[in-house]
């Protein structure tokens, strides 16, 4: 399975993951976007790297293959708080999201990062509200 596969797969809800609808996929990406707008991505690798899992992270940034991460290394590095802000933005449960999260975070860091380097605040921005502004489609197509 492509990586398009896997994260349309895990945007679109696996069953038993307590995925939901169109509507609370197109959430959970819009929460993650707002998660990394504004410096986020930074701040998102150096909490990795806080919590020993700097090596995945730095692979996604890298122009190399891609480490993959379990829910419970998601769990881990994004802590209780803003799992569960983020569940509650998508109107799913914090393991769906972990899961979910599981397999997008590493080809949406990627894809922020096609140079193996962080951008910068604009440059980032940028990118962010293109995923936005596109919908869920469209915003898969252009990240992965």
């Amino acid at each position: 399975m492509g990586l398009f596969d896997e994260i349309g797969k895990a945007i679109g809800g696996a069953k038993g993951l307590g995925g939901g609808g169109g509507g609370s996929q197109a959430a959970l990406l819009q929460a993650v976007v707002g998660l990394l707008s504004g410096g986020g991505l930074e701040g998102l690798v150096k909490s990795f790297q806080q919590k020993g899992l700097g090596d995945i992270i730095g692979s996604w940034v890298s122009t190399g293959a891609n480490l993959p991460i379990s829910p419970d290394q998601v769990t881990k590095v994004l802590g209780p708080d803003t799992l569960g802000t983020l569940a509650g933005q998508a109107g799913l449960d914090t393991r769906a999201v972990a899961v979910q999260l599981s397999a997008l975070l590493p080809g949406l860091v990627n894809s922020l990062t096609p140079s193996g380097k962080l951008p910068d605040a604009g440059a980032l921005q940028g990118s962010l509200q293109d995923v936005l502004q596109g919908g869920l489609g469209d915003a898969l197509k252009k990240l992965f």
